[in-house]
């Protein structure tokens, strides 16, 4: 079984796509958490409304801990209740037809966590800021090189987790999206089993985006220097 996180922000405009792709690519029994920050969010009525469509469980998690992605994420890793979780976001930004080789590898393989990579060869990106995207790349590219961590893309969100490996984790990243890179180097600091498969980025055609570089760029600096703790 796997668990489908997906932190919303009026995203009317995108999320009947993800429920669609999540049908198309995705073969393995699955829960989708749709979790949201208020209850007026456009994607709550969208969802009312089509969800007796696929054949896949849907619910709809208000958010725990506050406002924000970060939150979201967390609260619905506590929600979730299979034995890989897998995030992804409401704009289907990365291509899901790799979630079931994903899958294998955590519940087969036993990886702890399985990126989504851009940067690995294979991997591609498509669109976005042109300093976000350079940023993203270097941060990724240096720690495989320079720390040894075993994927070239540890910003992306769209990573699965094994249930077991997030139990043991306490987080501690403060905003944004940063934690997926919390967790990859958290993982690969303790000896975790982490790999990647390629995955090709689109950016987002519909709803606006929550990342804000510069205002997190300071708590993915400190993930950054964390991992080198293993050097």
């Amino acid at each position: 079984m796997l668990s489908v996180v997906c932190p919303v922000y009026n995203e009317a405009g995108n999320i009947e796509n993800l429920l669609q792709q999540v049908r198309a690519k995705i073969s393995v029994p699955l829960e989708l958490l749709i979790v949201f920050d208020r209850d007026d969010d456009t994607t709550l009525p969208v969802i009312h409304q089509i969800e007796t469509r696929y054949p896949f469980k849907t619910r709809l998690v208000k958010n725990r801990f506050g406002r924000g992605a970060l939150n979201a994420i967390k609260t619905g890793f506590l929600e979730s209740s299979s034995e890989a979780v897998l995030v992804v976001m409401a704009d289907v930004s990365d291509d899901l037809a790799i979630v079931p080789e994903m899958y294998r590898l955590i519940v087969e393989e036993g990886f702890d966590i399985v990126c989504g990579s851009r940067y690995m060869p294979g991997g591609r990106q498509i669109g976005g800021p042109l300093l976000k995207r350079t940023l993203s790349r270097l941060a990724g590219v240096s720690l495989h090189y320079l720390a040894g961590v075993p994927t070239f893309d540890v910003t992306n969100s769209f990573k699965m987790y094994r249930q077991g490996f997030l139990k043991r984790v306490q987080l501690e990243s403060r905003g944004g999206f940063e934690i997926g890179m919390e967790l990859v180097v958290k993982a690969f600091v303790s000896g975790g089993k982490i790999t990647e498969l390629p995955t090709t980025w689109t950016d987002r055609v519909a709803g606006e985006s929550r990342f804000r570089l510069w205002h997190w760029l300071p708590n993915y600096l400190r993930w950054y220097f964390y991992a080198f703790k293993r050097s």
